[in-house]
């Protein structure tokens, strides 16, 4: 009997100091932030553990719509969001649009590359290769590129020369590599590689403004820790000084 009560109490002990788990799905453009801003939360509160899953938001929408445990869904575009709330994943009421990022065109920084997004700009021969972006039809960044590029009327001029990637840090890679002569990329992510360069940026009016959406899915809304994590990414001081360290901006 008193081993049973042994057992019982270190049971107990092991459940109380047990880390409570908040999965947290978000753009792989947001990997950098948000693996900063979880190891200050865990830091603040040690028995939250903080578990991110990286990838394209798209890829993502449709783990989370497949069933994969998740808590938390932070978007690279408002699209992918609206599709979990339209299969009552998500609370329409719940989602926040928090960053703004911005469109790039990069290139490896031993190229020099001429660019001028204007449509009489003969952005197909201003290059050799390829460029490299998000798949045109589901990831965000290829999507927004996508929309550049008609905007432009360059899409057609470059038939065969369009490589699309699982997320936009592949394509960044991809790049980085010189793989690729150029790719169109987020501000954000160009800002953390040393191997690439800006050549200039798509007028905002050239695409979709480019917004981050965050918001608790059906079954993070159940889990304390990870309502206050979502509080602590929205409106802590440390989270937005992280944004904006690597680039973003934060949606007023």
């Amino acid at each position: 009997m008193k081993n049973l009560m042994i057992g019982v109490v270190l049971f107990s002990l092991c459940n109380l100091t047990q880390a409570e788990t908040v999965k947290v799905y978000a753009a792989a453009s947001l990997t950098n932030a948000i693996s900063d801003i979880a190891v200050i939360y865990e830091k603040q509160h040690p028995q939250t553990d903080i578990v991110p899953v990286f990838g394209a938001s798209s890829a993502l929408a449709k783990q989370i719509e497949a069933g994969a445990k998740s808590d938390l869904f932070f978007s690279a575009d408002v699209d992918w969001m609206n599709y979990l709330i339209k299969k009552q994943i998500i609370d329409e009421n719940k989602s926040k649009a928090l960053l703004l990022n911005q469109l790039v065109l990069i290139s490896p920084k031993n190229l020099n590359i001429a660019f001028k997004a204007q449509p009489n700009f003969n952005f197909a021969q201003s290059f050799k290769g390829h460029l490299c972006t998000g798949q045109m039809e589901s990831v965000p960044a290829g999507k927004y590129a996508k929309q550049s590029l008609i905007k432009l009327n360059w899409l057609g001029s470059l038939k065969g020369r369009i490589v699309g990637t699982d997320d936009v840090r592949s394509a960044l890679a991809f790049v980085e590599r010189g793989e690729c002569d150029v790719g169109i990329v987020y501000k954000t992510d160009a800002l953390i590689s040393k191997k690439v360069k800006v050549i200039g940026t798509f007028p905002e009016n050239s695409h979709h403004p480019i917004l981050y959406p965050l918001a608790l899915t059906q079954q993070g809304e159940k889990n304390r820790d990870a309502v206050q994590f979502e509080k602590f990414v929205k409106s802590s001081p440390q989270a937005k000084i992280i944004f904006q360290k690597y680039g973003f901006s934060i949606n007023q």
